[in-house]
């Protein structure tokens, strides 16, 4: 057996765990592209570890797959109904049908929940093979609303009733982890997403500590419980206000250093979560693979400084893609790379950003100030614009069935 290359990660520690960043709905689809255009060589081989990582025939069977967990969001619950458009149709006028009263986003909304649903039965048997540690995935509030308490309180219940397998995805703003601590108090699994910075973490871990100790004084059953606080590194070093600082201030920062202070930040957490013993577990999403076709060289820093921690890594379709073509080019990975740091002096031209030390620093951000952070504004404009578009195409839909029943 050929260990695929993110079994190879997951085998620095025997803790860390590989998701999937997508519906599961999408995986046979993306497999088969990526079969068909696999190096002859490699393409029995690749086979063999596209089955490992999630075959649902095993999954059925055997309540076993090599991805642990499952994130999605609203981009990616596009993507699956995008990908299966008839069938999305078909459902829709279902659900249209059986709730004639609704207007477009409300049927929204159930649609949504669909998608959720559809993904959380294919894995519940990881679910239960593993007691609950595993087999989670990840149901999103709606990004239009994430500074709604009441709103994302709403969406909330309508996730978690789908199953125990749900993680609600909640948003990083103050009102975001008011929510994680009502979530954790009901023994309700989460997952902290639009999240960039040390101080949202640590009001996370806050949040799920104070959650944690109204749960066990009820009574509440938590064996089944998990919380995970979601970094969004590339989207920290490139969608926000680094690069714009950095060049207003006439400070050069290499593409490099970037990728570096991103990993200062999510290392800065994990040592805190350490320290204290935290339940909460940092998940790694919006890593990159680096080709450089001169040097015939590629580096995926995101995965590679962190190899032999105790993370999570989520890992989308089109990443695994490139991981998996480059996987020759990327070399073996150090299961010590994790304790590794950022150099003194490349930390020192990133603290002299602004955009940076709020990221950086434990009290680089006050509570109310996290919605309004550059990459969470970035950032959540990007889901709200992806769930508009989701809306969209219930609207046509909607409009079409309305218009035959008339």
């Amino acid at each position: 057996m050929t260990a695929h290359i993110l079994e190879k990660l997951a085998l620095t520690n025997p803790d860390c765990e590989i998701w999937w960043d997508s519906s599961p709905l999408v995986y046979q689809q993306w497999a088969k592209g990526v079969l068909s255009e696999a190096p002859v060589a490699k393409k029995g081989i690749w086979e063999e570890q596209l089955k490992r990582l999630y075959d649902p025939e095993e999954v059925s069977k055997a309540g076993v797959m090599g991805f642990r967990g499952v994130t999605t969001n609203p981009p990616l619950s596009l993507q699956a109904i995008l990908a299966n458009p008839d069938y999305w149709v078909s459902k829709i006028r279902k659900i249209i049908a059986q709730n004639p009263a609704h207007n477009v986003e409300q049927i929204y909304w159930k649609v949504y929940l669909e998608t959720v649903r559809s993904g959380a039965d294919l894995i519940q048997p990881v679910f239960e093979e593993s007691g609950g540690k595993y087999g989670y995935i990840s149901g999103q509030v709606d990004p239009r609303f994430v500074t709604d308490l009441d709103r994302m309180r709403s969406d909330a219940a309508d996730l978690k009733a789908i199953g125990p397998n749900v993680m609600v995805k909640v948003p990083g703003s103050k009102e975001g982890y008011q929510l994680i601590e009502e979530l954790t108090a009901e023994g309700v699994s989460t997952n902290n997403t639009t999240s960039f910075t040390v101080p949202q973490y640590i009001a996370c871990m806050d949040a799920v500590s104070s959650g944690l100790e109204k749960a066990r004084k009820n009574g509440v059953d938590l064996s089944k419980w998990r919380s995970v606080i979601t970094h969004m590194s590339a989207r920290l070093g490139n969608v926000g206000d680094l690069l714009w600082q950095a060049q207003e201030r006439g400070i050069k920062v290499t593409a490099e250093e970037i990728t570096l202070g991103e990993l200062a930040v999510i290392k800065r957490a994990y040592n805190h979560i350490q320290k204290i013993g935290h339940p909460s577990k940092m998940l790694m999403c919006s890593m990159r693979v680096t080709f450089d076709e001169a040097e015939d060289s590629a580096s995926s820093w995101h995965i590679q400084k962190l190899a032999g921690g105790d993370f999570v890594y989520t890992c989308p379709p089109s990443y695994i893609t490139k991981l998996m073509h480059h996987e020759d080019r990327l070399g073996p990975f150090n299961a010590s790379a994790f304790k590794g740091d950022i150099s003194a002096a490349s930390l020192n031209k990133l603290l002299k950003l602004p955009y940076f030390r709020q990221a950086y620093e434990f009290d680089g951000l006050k509570k109310e100030e996290f919605s309004q952070y550059g990459a969470f504004i970035a950032t959540a404009s990007e889901f709200a614009l992806a769930t508009r578009k989701t809306i969209d195409f219930v609207a046509r839909v909607y409009a079409d069935t309305k218009q035959q029943a008339a």
